[in-house]
C-alpha cells in the first residue's frame, strides 16, 4: 500500500494563501454587489404609508412635510432620524417607521393628546396626558375647556398628578379647579373657574392633600356665618399651621380654625 506523503510546506502556503485570497475576492464581490444594489433607482422610496392617530392632520400633508428631510434608499435610509422627522411635526408624539419592500416605508404615528394649558396665561404649549409639554396650534384644541398648568420645567408630570388628585376634592363641593401653578420654590397656587386663588403650601402630597381637604370640609360653615356660600370665595392662605384665612366677597375675615371633627 502505498502511503501517501505530506505536502511540503512551501506548498501548503501557497494552497493557503490562494484559499485567503479567494475568500478576500468573493467578498470584494459580495460587498460591492450589495452596495450597488442597494443604491439602485429601483429601491429608491417611492412610497409612504402613514397610518395611527392623525387626528389634526392628513396623511397627505404629513408626507409633503417630512419627505424632503429623508435621505437615502430603501436599504440605507437611517430608520432612527426618519422618525425624528416625523416626530418633529405638531401633534406628533411618536414615531414607528419600517421598510416594506421593495420601495416603500410604514409610518404608524401617535398623536399627543392634550389635558391642559401649560405655562402663564397667553402661553401657547399645552400639556398631555404623561405630562409631557409640547408645541401646537392651541386653536386646534377640540376640548371646549381645559384646564391651565404650571410648574418649573421638567415638572410637568408631577404638576399632572398633582391636579389629578385635588380635581375630585373640588369637584366634591361643586367648585372648578381651574388652574393649578407649582412654583419654584415648591409651593402650590390653586385657582377656581370664579377668579378664587388659594395658597395650598407646599410640601408633600399628602401633606398638601390633608390642608386642603381640611379647608373644603369647613369651608361651607364658615362661608355660611357670613350670609356666602364657597362661590363667594375670592382668596384662601393654607399656609396656617393649625387653619387658614380666606376673604369672601364684600366679607373681611380673619384666620380660621382648623380643628378636626
Amino acid at each position: 500500500m502505498t502511503e501517501k506523503l505530506p505536502l511540503p510546506a512551501d506548498v501548503k502556503l501557497m494552497n493557503l494563501t490562494a484559499s485567503v485570497l479567494f475568500v478576500v475576492f468573493a467578498l470584494l464581490v459580495v460587498s460591492t454587489l450589495a452596495a450597488w444594489v442597494s443604491r439602485h433607482p429601483v429601491f429608491a422610496v417611492r412610497a409612504i404609508a402613514v397610518t395611527g392617530e392623525i387626528t389634526h392632520s392628513n396623511a397627505v400633508t404629513v408626507r409633503a412635510n417630512v419627505a424632503s428631510q429623508l435621505s437615502g434608499t430603501f436599504f440605507t435610509m437611517d430608520l432612527a432620524r426618519a422618525c425624528l422627522a416625523f416626530e418633529g411635526l405638531p401633534w406628533v408624539r411618536r414615531a414607528m417607521v419600517r421598510r416594506e419592500f421593495p420601495n416603500r416605508l410604514k409610518v404608524v404615528l401617535q398623536e399627543h393628546k392634550p389635558f391642559a394649558y401649560w405655562g402663564p396665561e397667553g402661553d401657547s404649549r399645552l400639556l398631555n396626558t404623561f405630562g409631557e409639554v409640547f408645541e401646537a396650534n392651541v386653536d386646534e384644541v377640540e376640548q371646549a375647556a381645559l384646564p391651565r398648568l404650571n410648574g418649573p420645567d421638567g415638572q410637568g408630570s408631577a404638576v399632572l398628578a398633582m391636579y389629578e388628585t385635588l380635581l375630585p376634592l373640588f369637584d366634591g363641593m361643586d367648585l372648578t379647579l381651574d388652574q393649578l401653578e407649582l412654583s419654584g420654590r415648591g409651593g402650590w397656587r390653586a385657582q377656581l373657574d370664579t377668579g378664587a386663588r388659594i395658597e395650598l403650601g407646599g410640601g408633600t402630597v399628602a401633606q398638601v392633600l390633608e390642608r386642603t381637604q381640611r379647608f373644603l370640609k369647613t369651608l361651607t360653615q364658615v362661608t355660611s356665618r357670613y350670609g356666602r356660600t364657597p362661590e363667594a370665595l375670592e382668596t384662601a392662605d393654607l399656609r396656617h399651621e393649625d387653619g387658614y384665612a380666606i376673604r369672601l366677597r364684600g366679607v373681611t375675615t380673619g384666620v380660621v380654625s382648623g380643628q378636626k371633627k
